[in-house]
């Protein structure tokens, strides 16, 4: 979820205005890290690529062995509000292909793409194309989710329809399948004349193969369920999927949870016939792991064996079986989650990201591993006090991945089987503000739950104001260095400078946030159905107080998205404790999105639904803003795809009639997770103006 204006506007009651302010000293200087992201290899190619972000400037860069001397193939020098995304290589690696434009973080589609820069013509999604070996970018069609094949055709996504267009440019794109269904998930055949595709039903899904403009789309073993993540067989002559339930039956409860049962399927390519090979168990650990971006991450390895994630154990392990059916064997048993996966070029070998090591706090952390598709044998690759995550086969026995640290901002590295790593670009990013090493602190809710939270203190002596950080999500975790998601870097970026201003920062991994488990990220009555995760933010503002260096009069709290939210929660119901709080983009009335996104189908049988509408008012900050004292700085972009921003609307309209001081920071054209460089600056300077103002005093 994510924040924000131009101006600033100060309530007290009546709101007045007040003007827009210059960055404190350093703060531009804390916002320049760069940010690496999208990180691919070439399927049969010593071949790599990947984003590069710094203050807004998006630039694609890519690199190849054996030297591996990275290169940019764009040039953008200023931040023009257009994100970059949907990276991806030609088998040969000859060829870059990139998205330009959107918001693929949304939670739905508004019509028209984001336009933060407020340009007076429209913005659109664009495909661009760049030959690695060197020449200028070139558009090649407007559209999303790019996949290219081996004969160098890339099939996208435009107005839910799949078309086509040379990866060069050289034709115009054509409509490829009309069908009726919202297709999405492309995956090319092997040789790269067949396609398959997801055809979105609304109450189901199918997956389908395209294999020539003469020939009918063949539907593989079409059901009631909601199909996805097509893989072919090496061989090119099968396709695995997963199949969820389809949207029916009688209403799901709301205030409990309820499994989630998924199966994997293999069919024939050719006649679209196929059976079950594996069906989840019936279990709260058996539903499908949505949790993480790449859910089951179904693929394809050596052996005729199938890989996938699931959470059996508690925990997001991998698991593998025979295409054939059969027993899932665990292949990375332990208490730690597994992340981003990717396959070696031969299939034999899984390469992942685990918050697992040797090393204290690496439940905290991310390292690489590697593991056989067919034995329980892992192998660490990375250790030690940094955290390195994506994981791609870069050739040979080579493995290229992003690596960052407490007070190092994201990289890409290599290394190699003799353990060495190779900086891969410029190490002279000209990075290096203040920065201090976050320390892992665990402490207890009340009700029991363990909670970890990453400690950010400033050096002198006295009592210091303290910030409680939450983040969104809500899940995701906060880590002991820079993460790999842009919103949460610039958060950790911000604890960073907050520190250097004097505030101790205590970044709280609440309850239903990823790293520990799921049983940790499914509690019972959390979120609408209760809020229990608000115990752990009481129970970071109570550690806050029993430190000696904080000052228990001065404590704050700040965060964006489901932050947003508790942070909203802390200052309704204990405004005792924070004293003043920054709420991006946060929801501020569970029971109105409940209704906007939620509501059941016009039917007899409602359910719980009555009673989950109750739950969710009396789960929300609105529910006590008579209880609300604290000064609030609300901040929201109007265009946010996430969390609608009639949420923020909401809350300040009830702030004014309870009197209750605040200020507003609204940016007009943006989105959830704040497009523009410039727009991050403002909140930011709005942040630490308004804390400096209300712990300072």
């Amino acid at each position: 979820m994510r924040p924000i204006v131009l101006g600033v506007l100060l309530a007290i009651a009546p709101a007045g205005i007040a003007a827009a302010e210059a960055p404190p000293p350093g703060l531009e200087a804390a916002l320049a890290y760069p940010f690496q992201t999208g990180l691919v290899a070439a399927e049969r190619a010593d071949r790599i690529a990947w984003i590069n972000v710094v203050k807004g400037a998006r630039n694609v860069w890519s690199a190849a062995g054996p030297d591996y001397r990275a290169r940019r193939l764009t040039d953008a020098t200023a931040d023009d509000g257009q994100e970059l995304t949907g990276l991806v290589l030609s088998p040969d690696g000859t060829r870059a292909i990139w998205v330009r434009g959107g918001d693929h973080d949304a939670n739905w589609p508004i019509e028209g793409e984001p336009n933060p820069a407020s340009r007076t013509d429209a913005a659109t999604l664009e495909i661009w194309s760049a030959a690695t070996a060197g020449g200028a970018p070139v558009k090649i069609a407007e559209g999303d989710a790019p996949a290219i094949s081996a004969t160098g055709r890339v099939a996208f996504i435009k107005s839910g329809k799949v078309w086509s267009v040379d990866a060069a440019g050289k034709d115009k794109p054509a409509l490829l399948i009309s069908d009726r269904g919202k297709a999405s998930g492309l995956a090319w055949s092997p040789d790269g004349t067949r396609l398959a595709f997801v055809s979105g039903r609304g109450d189901h899904a199918f997956v389908g193969i395209w294999s020539g403009a003469d020939k009918p789309v063949v539907w593989l073993a079409p059901g009631t369920g909601f199909d996805s993540g097509a893989v072919w067989s090496p061989d090119g002559r099968r396709v695995a999927f997963t199949r969820q339930p389809g949207d029916g039956g009688a209403p799901q409860p709301l205030l409990t949870e309820a499994p989630e049962p998924w199966s994997i399927l293999v069919t024939d390519a050719t006649s679209g016939e196929g059976k079950v090979v594996w069906r989840s168990p019936r279990t709260a650990e058996g539903s499908y792991p949505s949790a993480i971006s790449d859910g089951a991450a179904l693929m394809w390895g050596a052996g005729d064996r199938l890989v996938f994630r699931a959470e059996l154990d508690n925990w997001a392990h991998l698991y593998s079986l025979p295409a054939s059916g059969g027993e899932p064997l665990l292949l990375t048993p332990g208490k730690y989650m597994v992340e981003h996966t990717s396959l070696s070029r031969d299939r034999t070998t899984l390469f992942y990201d685990a918050n697992n090591g040797a090393t204290s706090g690496d439940d905290d952390r991310r390292h690489v591993f590697r593991v056989p598709v067919d034995r329980a044998a892992p192998q660490a690759v990375t250790h030690g006090t940094g955290l390195e995550w994506t994981p791609v086969a870069a050739g040979g026995d080579r493995i290229a991945f992003v690596a960052a640290g407490p007070t190092r901002a994201g990289e890409v590295r290599m290394i190699g089987a003799d353990g060495r790593e190779t900086l891969i670009g410029d190490a002279s990013t000209g990075y290096a503000p203040p920065m201090v090493v976050p320390k892992q602190v665990t402490f207890k809710a009340a009700d029991g739950m363990l909670i970890h939270g990453q400690l950010f203190e400033p050096a002198g002596g006295g009592r210091h104001p303290a910030l409680v950080f939450v983040h969104g999500g809500p899940m995701r975790q906060m880590l002991l260095g820079f993460p790999y998601m842009d919103y949460y870097a610039h958060s950790y970026a911000m604890n960073q400078y907050l520190v250097t201003r004097g505030f101790t920062v205590l970044s709280v991994n609440y309850r239903l946030g990823i790293g520990y488990g799921r049983a940790f990220q499914h509690p019972a009555q959390a979120s609408f159905r209760g809020a229990s995760e608000y115990r752990d933010v009481q129970a970071a503002g109570a550690y806050l107080k029993s430190l000696s260096s904080v000052d228990p009069e001065r404590i704050g709290i700040w965060g964006g998205s489901y932050g947003g939210y508790l942070t909203a929660m802390a200052l309704a119901r204990d405004s005792a404790t924070f004293k003043a709080g920054v709420d991006l983009h946060g929801v501020h009335d569970w029971s109105r999105t409940l209704v906007e996104e939620a509501k059941p189908a016009e039917r007899y049988e409602k359910g719980d639904w009555e009673a989950a509408l109750k739950s969710a008012f009396e789960s929300s900050p609105v529910a006590d803003v008579a209880r609300w004292k604290s000064p609030v700085l609300l901040i929201h972009g109007d265009d946010d795809r996430n969390v609608r921003f009639n949420q923020t609307i909401d809350l300040a309209r009830r702030l004014d009639a309870a009197g209750v001081r605040y200020e507003e920071l609204v940016l007009p054209n943006e989105i959830h997770g704040f497009l523009r460089y410039s727009d991050w600056l403002k909140a930011d300077t709005a942040t630490v103006r308004f804390f400096e103002a209300e712990l300072k005093k």
